[in-house]
């Protein structure tokens, strides 16, 4: 018996077609050693041909991924899949997840290149490529847009202290204050007041809360790792505030985080500081701890990071008054005695 030949396909997998009882069968492997043994197992009738697989939309093909994963994945996850289903890639999701070739998707995914940005793009692709390996077991190597890393706002610790009285007796003072505190959104809008300890000054995390797919909030005991379940020391403008609030209900928070996101915005707005948002005060969080030289364990067991390394790439800014700091006293080594100190005093 010939040995069949394959050729790489553009995608990287290995092709073979072999004919049987007066039919072409097509083999397609990721190696070119697999597809050649299936090919002459298939020849030699040692294993049956793969059957045809049934048609199969790439929206089918997410929701039985989705459907698949449904115990496993959060509700915020499925909520991004959904979102990706219903908003990316529209030219494509009605059509045969089996057919469409490399160049097809080469072309879906440059036009979305046009209409947002490289790392939503990127990660879109990243899913729809998962959902495309385990439906068809093809893997496509397509050119992606590079992602230029976007720094997120925060406030410097000059600036803290101008937000902080800027949202004195605001309606979302506490929330921004628990967000500058470190907490996550997803965190402080499932702070209970059980969760409060006024005269400790702590405050526990325990668990966090979700929108689900169909815009629902979902609390979850489990947090998003096992350091964020954490106690948090509650500074002062803090517990001043909630010292005075009146309980109502089981949560501290009853705001939607976006609302609480697009008001502190406003907030920062009219008063000239950055538009932080509510992840950007936790990061703003991680740059005051640093300005105030606490040790990383203890700014990592209040923030709740896993690994320093996140910290440090994502979370930690330096303030350009630090900066000056420490150039003036680098400077002020090199010059004779009297300049220094003329100097240091300036």
């Amino acid at each position: 018996m010939k040995i069949p030949v394959a050729k790489q396909l553009p995608s990287g997998a290995w092709f073979c077609r072999v004919r049987v009882d007066g039919q072409d069968i097509s083999i397609t492997r990721d190696t070119e050693k697999e597809a050649i043994a299936e090919a002459v197992a298939v020849k030699a009738g040692i294993k049956e041909a793969a059957k045809k697989p049934k048609k199969k939309t790439v929206t089918k093909a997410i929701d039985d991924y989705i459907e698949a994963r449904r115990n496993i994945l959060s509700p915020s996850t499925i909520r991004g899949y959904k979102t990706i289903r219903d908003n990316r890639f529209q030219a494509m999701m009605c059509k045969d997840i089996h057919t469409i070739t490399p160049d097809q998707w080469q072309r879906a995914v440059s036009a979305e290149a046009k209409a947002v940005k490289a790392k939503t793009l990127t990660n879109s692709w990243r899913f729809v490529s998962s959902v495309i390996f385990e439906e068809t077991g093809q893997r496509f190597n397509i050119r992606l847009p590079q992602i230029i890393p976007a720094e997120r706002p925060w406030l410097t610790p000059e600036q803290i202290p101008q937000f902080v009285e800027a949202i004195k007796g605001d309606p979302i003072e506490i929330p921004a204050l628990l967000a500058l505190s470190s907490l996550r959104r997803s965190e402080l809008i499932n702070i209970r007041w059980k969760d409060v300890d006024l005269k400790k000054g702590v405050l526990k995390v325990n668990g966090a809360a979700v929108y689900n797919e169909d815009g629902k909030l979902v609390r979850k005991q489990e947090t998003k790792n096992k350091t964020s379940r954490r106690t948090v020391p509650i500074i002062p403008p803090l517990l001043d505030v909630l010292k005075a609030a009146e309980q109502k209900g089981e949560y501290v928070v009853t705001w939607h985080p976006n609302a609480i996101m697009c008001r502190v915005n406003r907030i920062c707005k009219s008063h000239s500081l950055p538009e932080v948002g509510l992840h950007g005060l936790r990061h703003s969080f991680a740059s005051l701890a640093y300005h105030l030289s606490i040790p990383e364990k203890v700014v990592m067991e209040i923030g709740g990071w896993a690994d320093n390394q996140t910290m440090r790439k994502i979370y930690t800014h330096i303030s350009q008054k630090d900066v000056s700091d420490h150039a003036s006293a680098l400077t002020g080594f090199f010059l004779p005695k009297e300049e220094a100190k003329e100097a240091a005093s300036d």
